[in-house]
């Protein structure tokens, strides 16, 4: 390996894995300072000029006060797109990935209309629209930040998203007539309780609002956005939900309590619960 990319990667390894070390040092080589990958595999040599080392420096030290790489660039991939993230929005997950592919492969309607509740950079919600030409779509969030970050993708990704302003857990329904086929969310879920084992560049920079819940009602989002479901939500319609693992079966027993059907817990790339769905039937 070139000699400056080893001293990157072995700065980086004092407090991350080796394998997040040589990501983020690939990142961090070929992205920030604009370096060819094959100068690391051919072990060139390679000098950088003042304003590389100053870029270089200022970057090393964000990344050992554990600022994530993808806030640090400004951006993160997402379905194949580049999404303009910071740190009022959460960064998109593979496992995040994997729903929207399931929505994808799993409906085929001519014109289906869909909700994305919480939708932060709006990952969710424009990848839908780019892989799904012919859906109609709205996103909510309570945040201003992350609905400017999200509108900025819509426009740089040539998205066909409509962003609104709406907190779910105080939304009236009764004033609510238009009807969407799905309804999708990976809203906040992870417990108090869960902090202490979080790693410090999630827990130091990523939003509170957009990660935790209250010990006490881990369900509060899904309960929630299932009890709305039933006056939004066309019969034969579906919710999408990204969950906590540790909370599937109990994800999937608030929602038949509600009447829905077709309940099943889905299991993500590493094995671990991370998607529930269920179908609205009732008339």
């Amino acid at each position: 390996m070139d000699r400056i990319s080893v001293v990157i990667k072995n700065t980086l390894s004092t407090i991350y894995s080796p394998g997040e070390a040589k990501s983020i040092m690939m990142i961090v080589w070929c992205d920030v300072l604009g370096k060819d990958p094959m100068d690391i595999y051919l072990q060139r040599d390679t000098q950088l000029s003042e304003n590389e080392k100053a870029l270089l420096q200022d970057v090393m030290k964000r990344l050992m006060l554990f600022e994530p790489i993808q806030y640090i660039c400004g951006e993160a991939s997402f379905c194949g797109k580049t999404f303009r993230v910071a740190p009022g929005v959460l960064i998109p997950r593979p496992e995040t990935q994997e729903l929207v592919e399931l929505i994808v492969n799993e409906n085929k309607l001519d014109k289906p209309r869909i909700l994305d509740i919480g939708t932060g950079s709006g990952c969710i919600s424009i990848s839908l629209s780019l892989l799904m030409p012919q859906a109609i779509i709205t996103a909510w969030d309570i945040s201003d930040e992350a609905l400017k970050i999200a509108n900025d993708n819509n426009r740089l990704l040539n998205g066909r998203v409509e962003f609104a302003k709406k907190d779910i857990l105080t939304f009236d329904s009764d004033h609510q007539k238009l009807k969407y086929d799905i309804i999708v969310s990976n809203p906040p879920y992870i417990t108090q309780s869960e902090k202490e084992d979080m790693e410090r560049n999630v827990l130091d920079w990523e939003p509170d609002l957009a990660l935790f819940v209250e010990n006490d009602d881990p369900l509060l989002f899904y309960r929630k956005i299932a009890e709305v479901g039933l006056d939004i939500l066309r019969v034969g319609g579906w919710v999408y939900f990204e969950i906590n693992r540790a909370y599937g079966t109990e994800t999937v027993e608030m929602l038949q309590a509600f009447g829905y059907s077709n309940c099943s817990i889905l299991k993500d790339e590493f094995g671990n619960d991370r998607i529930v769905k269920a179908s609205k039937l009732l008339c």
